[in-house]
C-alpha cells in the first residue's frame, strides 16, 4: 500500500510522518510505498521515513502515482482543489483541513467515536478541528449515559494550532528578536480571545467549528454548545475548560469509572496532589487527558471538566493515522 502525505514540509505534516514511523497504528508491512507531497519551492527537498530517503514530489505526480491513501494537511484551499482529483484516481484521502468537514456525505470522523460509519465508497473523509477531537473523544461516552443538553467551554489553544510561523513568533519575542508576525498582538506573557476569523455575530470560526463538528460526530443536533477560543503562549497541546448540563443526572463516581474506561482517554485527577491535565506534559502523547472532574453546585445536573491534549498528534496526525489504520483493518481501501 503507497501512502501520500500532502503538505509533508509543514508543522503538522512532519509529525504525521514522525506518527507513521512510530508503526504504533499502522505497521511498516502494510506500507510498501512513501510519498511526501509539497509544494513548488520544497520539490527535490529529501525526507526521512523510517530511515530512508524520499524526495519530496508534487501533487500532480502523487496523483499519477495513485496511492491507495492520501493523509491531507496543506489548508483547505489545496484540499478543495485537489482531494477530489485524488479521489477520482483511486485514493481515499483524509483530510486535516477544514474544506469537508459540514459536507453531509463525507464523514466527519473521530475512530474511538465512530469509524463504524466508513465503508469503501468514502473516498474523502475529514479530519475533525484539533479542540475539536478532544472534546468530543471525552464527552461521547458523557453523552450516551446521561445525555448532554449544553456545553459551554472556554479553550486555551497552543501557538502550534496557528503553525509553524506562530512558533518562530513566539520565540522570537522570548528571544528579544523583532521578527515576523503572525498574529496581531504579542503572544508571549499574553493572550487573546482571537482564534480562527470573526463572523458577523462576533463569534470567532474556530469558536463556531466546535458547536458544528461536535453535534455532526456526536450525531446531534440538540446539543447546544457555546464557546470561547483563546491563544496563549504554550507549545505542548491545547486546554478546554468544560461545563457540561446533562439532561439527567449523574453519580460522580460513574462519571469518573465511564472516563477511566474510555479508550484514549486518561484521568490525571488528584487535586491534594496537584495532579491534572496540564499541555506540558500532554505533548508528544496520543491520550486526552481530563481532571478537575467536579459537580457545577451552581445548576442542576452540570459537570465540570479540564481537558488537555497535544493538538498536533491526538488533535491533528494521530487521528489522521488511526482513521487509516481503521480503513487497511478493515479492508476498505
Amino acid at each position: 500500500m503507497n501512502v501520500a502525505v500532502v503538505g509533508a514540509t509543514g508543522l503538522v505534516g512532519s509529525v504525521m510522518i514522525k506518527v507513521l514511523e512510530e508503526a504504533r497504528y499502522l505497521p511498516f508491512d502494510r506500507i510498501s510505498g512513501f510519498l511526501p507531497v509539497a509544494s513548488e519551492r520544497s520539490l527535490g527537498r529529501e525526507l526521512h521515513f523510517n530511515n530512508m530517503p524520499y524526495p519530496v514530489i508534487s501533487i500532480a505526480e502523487a496523483i499519477e502515482r495513485r496511492p491507495e491513501i492520501a493523509i491531507f494537511s496543506a489548508g483547505a484551499a489545496v484540499s478543495r482543489e485537489f482531494a477530489p482529483q485524488f479521489a477520482a484516481a483511486g485514493t481515499t484521502v483524509i483530510d486535516n483541513s477544514s474544506a469537508w468537514r459540514m459536507f453531509d456525505e463525507v464523514p466527519l470522523v473521530v475512530p474511538e467515536i465512530n469509524a463504524h460509519l466508513l465503508t469503501r465508497s468514502h473516498k474523502i473523509i475529514a479530519n475533525p478541528n484539533c479542540s475539536t477531537i478532544e472534546l468530543v473523544l471525552t464527552l461521547a461516552p458523557l453523552h450516551k449515559a446521561f445525555k448532554i443538553k449544553r456545553v459551554v467551554v472556554s479553550t486555551y489553544q497552543s501557538v502550534t494550532g496557528t503553525g509553524q510561523k506562530a512558533v518562530v513568533q513566539l520565540n522570537n519575542e522570548r528571544a528579544g528578536i523583532n521578527g515576523e508576525r503572525v498574529y496581531p498582538h504579542p503572544i508571549d506573557l499574553n493572550l487573546f480571545p482571537h482564534g480562527g476569523v470573526f463572523e458577523s455575530n462576533g463569534y470567532t470560526s474556530e469558536e463556531i467549528k466546535l458547536l458544528k463538528e461536535s453535534r455532526k460526530i456526536l450525531g446531534d443536533n440538540s446539543i447546544n454548545l457555546t464557546a470561547t477560543v483563546v491563544r496563549v503562549p504554550v507549545t505542548g497541546g491545547h486546554s478546554e475548560s468544560v461545563n457540561v448540563e446533562f439532561e439527567r443526572d449523574y453519580d460522580l463516581e460513574e462519571v469518573y469509572k465511564i472516563l477511566s474506561k474510555t479508550k484514549g482517554v486518561v484521568v490525571q485527577d488528584d487535586p491534594e496532589k496537584s495532579i491534572y491535565p496540564m499541555p506540558r506534559y500532554a505533548e508528544g502523547r496520543d491520550e486526552v487527558f481530563v481532571g478537575r472532574i467536579r459537580r457545577d453546585e451552581s445548576q442542576p445536573n452540570s459537570l465540570n471538566l479540564w481537558i488537555v491534549s497535544d493538538n498536533l498528534r491526538k488533535g491533528a496526525a494521530t487521528n489522521a493515522v488511526q482513521i487509516a489504520a481503521y480503513l487497511v483493518e478493515n479492508e476498505l481501501v
